[in-house]
């Protein structure tokens, strides 16, 4: 047993550092920069370059065997989306990384102080999960930001188009006068248009990296356009004032069901909280229920049944729109 523990504070101590490498690399390896400081870079120092490739690579992995392995993994391409929609700078391999140091350091701490195994590899892969659970957290933060600059960005590009600018004028000007993440996507689409790109793929692409449903109307609603004709602005103003009034509708609808969320919370919450005052006020009382096999499967029976509960309030308080 203590051999192998020692082999994984081996392996942990490996994926520690290789972890730090990676997270240190933006500062140290040219490669990493931002296209712009690497133009800087490049015309400071006089350097000069036969051929320029510009074909736009996307890499799992900053290590080479690593971005091979990944790829043919489809799990892994799937966890790559996340990060994209995420928007973080660093690669899929990154996290990966550091989720099997935080699991494995949490198994082994673990599994040294308790001497067991479920628990230790129960909470060592909820904690590997962590990396991945900011991600899915910090995709939702920049969705519901998009959502809500949506209306006005589309509005300001119905203006530019009656103004008599092109359509790739409108998206350069919300580019410019909104922040991420609006601003930075259109500012992508636009740089993907102008390498070649057409108009209808750059913006199929802008629905992959941002998945917001508005947007795929817009997306629709252009290329529909650009094929059949007609006023595109006219489309814009309409797609901006349907999205705010599902907002109001939205609100509404929170409004209504926040009673049913408050039942929800007490109701789920009751069950710890009338377990907790029984340990304090008669110690002696709960160790009973837990030691005797019955109840033990009526722990059980009654989680499944608090589980199955939140399932179906959840389902009838969460109205789509």
């Amino acid at each position: 047993m203590e051999w192998l523990i020692s082999i994984g504070i081996f392996v942990a101590a490996v994926f520690v550092i290789e972890g730090i490498l990676l997270l240190l690399r933006p500062k140290w390896d040219r490669e990493m920069l931002s296209p712009e400081k690497r133009l800087e870079m490049s015309m400071a120092s006089g350097a000069q370059q036969g051929a320029v490739d510009i074909v736009r690579r996307h890499s799992l992995s900053d290590i080479p065997r690593l971005h091979e392995m990944f790829s043919k993994i489809p799990l892994m391409h799937r966890l790559d989306k996340l990060v994209v929609q995420a928007n973080v700078r660093w690669p899929l391999g990154v996290f990966v990384l550091l989720s099997l140091v935080l699991g494995s350091g949490c198994y082994l701490l673990l599994a040294i102080v308790t001497r067991g195994n479920l628990i230790p590899v129960i909470i060592g892969i909820l904690v590997g999960m962590t990396p991945f659970f900011y991600l899915y957290v910090k995709k939702q933060q920049r969705i519901q930001k998009f959502e809500r600059q949506l209306p006005e960005a589309l509005d300001l590009m119905a203006r530019s188009l009656r103004a008599g600018h092109a359509f790739s004028g409108g998206l350069q000007m919300v580019g410019q006068e909104f922040d991420d993440p609006i601003g930075v996507e259109f500012l992508r689409v636009m740089n993907e248009i102008n390498y070649g790109a057409s108009v209808d793929q750059s913006l199929l692409n802008l629905t992959q990296r941002v998945d917001v449903p508005d947007l795929k109307f817009f997306t629709v609603s252009v290329i529909i356009q650009r094929e059949s004709g007609g006023n595109l602005a006219e489309i814009l103003e309409s797609i901006a004032r349907l999205i705010r009034e599902r907002f109001k509708l939205q609100g509404k609808i929170k409004t209504l069901s926040a009673e049913g969320k408050l039942s929800a919370i007490i109701l789920v919450g009751l069950p710890f909280f009338v377990v907790l005052a029984l340990s304090v006020i008669n110690p002696k009382y709960l160790p009973v229920l837990l030691q005797d096999p019955a109840g033990k499967v009526m722990v059980v029976v009654a989680l499944c049944m608090m589980g199955l509960g939140i399932y179906i309030i959840k389902r009838l308080i969460n109205i789509q729109v």
